[in-house]
């Protein structure tokens, strides 16, 4: 059975999350890590549930959820899978990090493998499936479990809110459609995994969350 845990680090509240099955291989999603406590906090619960971390993968390369990279890089020597659509996002967080008065304490390394909307991720027993949801960042990715019910959904649907879109690549419009044609399409029992704050499910946001509310298609 695949586990799903989360972590909250960083000034921004962000949540990283370990995903892992009976084998013991996980990925790392999302490392916000910043401080050194932080960072030995990750690798402990690694290491604490005997965990082979062997994937590491960007839902977007906003500062707050790629703080870890250079971590994970150097501890486990993963490079961040992310789509493309986000290099130029990754590029900017050592500016970005400087304005919010937040500066790297390493610098982000390379993006690695390349990741594609409907694309499959296998590791243990487990498979996870891209789904492309642009809007809050251009080409921001959720990673769906349909075997378990679960959605890793980074800053596109939160409890009750939304991904914000006033950084730059975000667009209202584009992040709204991507929820009702990508996110609220799925079963309404899935449980949403976000990048900040608590788990939601599909249908409880489809009929309650005040920014978006599901279409009949």
């Amino acid at each position: 059975m695949t586990q799903v845990v989360m972590l909250t680090y960083n000034p921004f509240s962000e949540n990283t999350y370990l995903i892992y099955d009976e084998t013991g291989e996980c990925v790392i999603i999302d490392p916000g890590c910043y401080t050194t406590m932080e960072e030995r906090h990750l690798a402990q619960m690694i290491r604490e549930k005997n965990l082979k971390p062997v994937k590491l993968l960007n839902t977007h390369g906003h500062l707050d959820h790629v703080f870890g990279n250079r971590f994970v890089l150097d501890t486990w020597g993963l490079e961040a899978a992310i789509h493309p659509g986000e290099h130029p996002v990754l590029e900017a967080v050592e500016r970005i990090a400087q304005m919010y008065g937040v500066p790297m304490r390493s610098g982000v390394p390379p993006p690695g493998p390349a990741l594609a909307d409907d694309e499959q991720i296998h590791f243990g027993n487990t498979t996870l499936r891209c789904i492309l949801a642009p809007g809050h960042s251009p080409a921001h990715l959720c990673f769906y479990c349909e075997k378990e019910g679960f959605l890793i959904g980074g800053d596109v649907l939160f409890e009750g809110s939304i991904g914000r879109t006033d950084l730059p690549g975000g667009d209202y419009d584009t992040l709204i459609n991507s929820i009702r044609t990508r996110i609220y399409t799925l079963p309404d029992e899935t449980v949403v995994w976000s990048g900040h704050g608590e788990n939601t499910t599909v249908g409880h946001e489809a009929r309650t969350n005040p920014f978006v509310l599901r279409e009949v298609y």
